[in-house]
């Protein structure tokens, strides 16, 4: 049949009895549930195809953004553009009342004026779309016109819909915006800690006309199929009346008009979306198949669906249950593409398959928010601050979550019983004025509160006796009346000042406790705070000029001494002029030097230490690593970059400006390059036990199993050195590609971490903290770094703690071939941790060869690596200190077991015991966070 060009049409022979279709459609006249924003909009307004009343976007903004307005095409519609000369604002969010517990659809459209961009107007344009903390879509530039919807779960009474630029040079920009409750509509039911991020919505057999409200009374929009499908399509006469029968399972209510269309083809249908992210997502495809041939009968239409090759059903059969419809939903693993394939039944079956439409969705886990009481509480607060400060830069920055993904200007959080909460509120040196917040004392968590150096007036409010604050400052304003009695009571008070406010009261209350507390008993030393300020700032520019001099004198002398010495970052063409040795200096942004010896190899040394490439020993994105031997007789890997990497020469110069600043025995050192004729080639030496994944899993784990001790040691071996690249001296280096291949074991098993093609100095104060490329490996990406793309070196963290439960379980990451609750290994031993079935995931072979407590620390470890939230992962230091401890307690039981061996005693030294995970307190998101051993001592069985 050919492509897309015939149409058939059955109706007249089609009885309207035999059509049972399950259709749940019903007027909808006063759009309940669906808030319509059009972006810049100079009125409301209705539009005439849809009837959906359209209203202008002002209102649901916070008042303190600032952004302009631009035409986008001769219709009148508009964009609202975020970002132009707003001094460090980069999130901008529409806040929307939501029914806890209801389903949700929303939707945002962005539009691309195409003459503006070709002069130049929107020179750039790189923002994220969030819903809520969540990660729903990136906007990378001002190219295409784009439609961005998912569907959640409203976990409270309201939701933001948010827009992160990465830089301070972007810009944010939205036409339209639309939320939707599904009402008696269900996407989610089964998955209320996830959102759902549309990829697709086709309505088969339809070329021309998108399909949504009123005809979709929840306005979903059921795109046109494209007209390269590789089938027939079917049309049903529209004069035929289809009756509907119900199905239990029928909760998805696609509109009549849809299942009046199909395509069908005698042997397959396929349906390809190659353009998904690169990294490993679970994708959810619903199917929905009609059967509009009144001749069918049952089983002689059957056909098997594969999704990606992998088959999900055998001889699927649309009228199996007496009905005209189904509809049916998969869920897979995919990255880069999904092929969905209909095939007909190889056997029995007469006609070929038949689909009316699907949708794909990607999973997205819902990324937790702050405690709802704070949120509703500080929303209030800055509602009060706002009405005498609408236009303080602080409050322009208040958008979105108060405290993830990271703070609001002013605020600090901690996180306690798994939420974050607010604890710290610094306005000082803001030009505040006006009234006290009457709600900011029913913050419940709040320990510090400064509101010194602004123009405040007004009353003290009352706090409550629950109130947990340990300092309050309120000097140099303009409070009127007495202290508040509740306040200078307030049981963990231990400081309070409030000085120099004029006209505020200097007693304290009678029963006040002067040995508890420290304040200023509201007296003035009448010195202008500003005044201090500046001189301390003077004092400190001064005394660092100083240090600076002498500093650059030392530097200087050190570097009269050298023999060779390069300033600056390396230049590779001038490196070539020596041939044998580079003495490396670091960029002069560091605080210190170190000169690290590089040798450069010519093509033609490398091409004799290799013999010619004739030892492949892996393969990379960087390109090729071959095996060789040195002219004095040094055993080396050689790293050759493929003509085909995009990323080789940034990897090249990475690795090469890096490992020329560092050395630790448990780095793998770069011995020298080699970049001539445009080959870029780096050289290591050669790790002859292959790496950490080899030994685990690979091919060499079938030789030899690696013994616990071993493997507590490759461990911390690998801790020692990211230990040492994030308290690197001068800057943090954070790896950002931590994995059980880049782990590498040399002659002595001793564990070196390798591949730095990705590394990248973390980012310090000033810095946006916004990676603009994600980078990683899936199955060990930090989630938090994904959705946010805020790089830390607890990003490194999680990573390792993948790694550590490779260790644990022998087994790779992702595994797609295992029972689905087991295709990702951290939340698969997640889930038995907690149950504390450490016997479930322990690596079978390594069974009865380890000590209980010295393995429980080390799932301690993973446990607490793998954490959600950056803020509550343990730093690296941290870990080798809990390593060292179970490694000693490893090799201490394995001494005592080998001394009661010699007297003829059992070699088996593991301990089975029943312990209990309980969840640590969480930890300070500012301070490294503790690993927990609060838990229930193990006791032999």
């Amino acid at each position: 049949m050919m492509m897309g060009g015939l149409f058939y049409n059955w109706g007249l022979a089609i009885a309207p009895q035999l059509l049972i279709l399950i259709i749940l459609i019903h007027p909808i006249t006063a759009q309940e549930g669906f808030v319509s924003l059009a972006c810049c909009a100079d009125t409301n307004f209705i539009d005439q195809n849809t009837s959906i009343e359209w209203t202008q976007d002002s209102q649901w903004l916070f008042p303190n953004y600032s952004s302009t307005c631009a035409n986008i095409n001769n219709n009148n519609e508009k964009s609202r553009i975020f970002g132009s000369n707003v001094l460090g604002w980069k999130r901008y969010c529409y806040h929307f009342n939501t029914i806890k517990g209801e389903e949700y659809l929303i939707r945002g459209t962005f539009l691309v004026n195409e003459s503006s961009n070709s002069n130049g107007h929107y020179s750039s344009s790189l923002f994220g779309v969030y819903i809520g903390n969540t990660l729903l879509s990136r906007v990378k530039a001002f190219r295409d016109s784009v439609v961005i919807e998912g569907s959640f779960k409203a976990k409270r009474k309201y939701i933001d819909f948010c827009l992160e630029k990465d830089d301070e040079g972007d810009e944010a920009y939205i036409s339209y915006l639309e939320i939707r409750q599904l009402q008696n509509f269900s996407y989610l039911s089964k998955f209320p800690s996830r959102i759902f991020k549309l990829i697709a919505r086709l309505n088969m057999g339809e070329s021309t006309l998108d399909i949504r409200y009123p005809n979709d009374p929840i306005d979903r929009i059921w795109k046109a199929s494209p007209s390269f499908l590789n089938g027939s399509r079917f049309l049903l006469d529209p004069n035929i009346n289809i009756s509907s029968k119900f199905n239990s399972n029928a909760s998805l209510g696609v509109p009549l008009e849809v299942l009046r269309t199909a395509v069908t083809h005698p042997d397959q249908l396929v349906f390809l979306h190659d353009d998904l992210d690169t990294a490993t997502n679970e994708y959810r495809i619903f199917f929905h198949f009609v059967e509009l041939n009144q001749t069918v009968e049952p089983g002689q239409r059957l056909f098997d669906i594969y999704i990606n090759n992998d088959k999900k059903a055998t001889n699927f059969d649309i009228l199996a249950h007496g009905s005209n419809y189904k509809w049916e939903f998969y869920d897979v693993l995919a990255n880069g593409s999904l092929n969905l394939t209909l095939v007909k039944a190889s056997v029995g079956s007469e006609l070929g398959p038949i689909c009316s439409a699907y949708e794909v969705m990607q999973v997205r886990p819902w990324i937790q928010e702050s405690d709802e009481n704070d949120v509703d509480v500080f929303l209030k607060v800055r509602d009060e601050l706002l009405v005498a400060n609408q236009q303080n830069e602080v409050l322009g920055s208040w958008s979105g979550d108060p405290c993830l993904p990271i703070p609001w200007g002013g605020l600090g959080c901690d996180s306690i019983n798994g939420s974050s909460v607010i604890t710290k509120l610094d306005l000082s040196e803001h030009n505040f004025k006006g009234l006290f917040p009457v709600s900011l004392p029913k913050l419940a968590h709040l320990q510090t509160l400064d509101l010194s150096n602004n123009d405040f007036t007004g009353n003290i409010p009352s706090f409550p006796t629950s109130s947990v604050l340990i300092s309050v400052d309120l000097r140099h304003n303009d409070f009127r009346g007495e202290l508040p009695e509740s306040l200078a009571l307030l049981p963990h008070l231990i400081t309070l000042n409030f000085g120099c406010n004029p006209y505020f009261g200097k007693e304290l209350p009678p029963d006040f406790n002067m040995s508890r507390l420290t304040t200023d008993y509201g007296t003035c030393d009448h010195l202008d705070s500003t005044f201090r300020k500046k001189g301390i700032v003077i004092g400190t520019v001064a005394s660092g000029a100083v240090l600076f001099t002498i500093i650059f004198g030392v530097i200087y002398v050190y570097c009269c001494r050298q023999k060779f010495v390069f300033r600056g970052r390396y230049d590779l063409k001038r490196d070539l002029v020596m041939k044998d040795i580079i003495i490396s200096l670091p960029s002069t942004d560091d605080a210190f030097i170190k000169s690290i010896c590089i040798q450069s190899f010519s093509l033609k040394s490398i091409e004799a230490a290799t013999q010619q490439y004739k030892t492949l020993i892996g393969e990379g994105g960087f390109g090729s690593v071959y095996r060789g031997t040195l002219s004095d007789g040094e055993e080396v890997a050689v790293k050759v970059r493929s003509a085909t990497s995009t990323q080789g020469t940034r990897e090249f110069e990475n690795e090469l400006n890096l490992l020329s600043t560092i050395r630790h025995e448990n780095l793998v050192p770069l011995l020298g390059y080699c970049c001539e004729s445009d080959q870029q080639i780096l050289v290591y030496p050669f790790m002859s036990n292959g790496s950490l994944q080899d030994r685990l899993y690979g091919e060499l784990a079938k030789r030899k199993t690696l013994d616990w001790a071993t493997r507590v040691s490759i461990a911390l071996g690998a801790a020692r050195g990211l230990t040492y690249l994030h308290t690197f001296a001068g800057r943090s280096v954070i790896h950002r590609d931590v994995k059980s291949s880049n782990i590498l074991l040399d002659h002595s098993m001793s564990a070196k971490v390798a591949d730095f093609g990705f590394s990248k100095y973390a980012p310090q104060e000033g810095d946006s903290g916004a990676s603009l490329e994600v980078r990683g490996t899936a199955g060990y990406l930090d989630p938090e770094y994904y959705t946010t793309h805020h790089l830390s070196a607890k990003s490194d963290v999680f990573s390792f703690g993948v790694v550590l439960l490779e260790i644990i379980c022998g087994r790779e990451p992702l595994n797609i071939h295992k029972p689905r609750n087991e295709w990702s290994l951290v939340e698969w031993a997640k889930t038995n941790i907690r149950e504390s079935k450490i016997e479930e995931i322990v690596d079978p072979s390594i069974k009865g060869g380890y000590h209980a407590e010295a393995m429980w620390r080390v799932v301690e470890v993973a446990l607490a690596c793998i954490e959600p939230y950056s803020a509550y992962r343990p730093c690296m230091a941290d870990i080798v200190r809990e390593l060292e401890d179970s490694l000693i307690i490893e090799n201490n039981a394995s001494e005592y077991m080998r001394s009661i061996d010699s007297f003829g005693g059992s070699n088996r030294f593991s301990m089975v015991v029943d312990r209990k995970v309980v969840q640590p307190p969480t930890p300070t998101p500012t301070e490294p966070s503790p690993i927990s051993h609060e838990l229930t001592p193990p006791e032999p069985r």
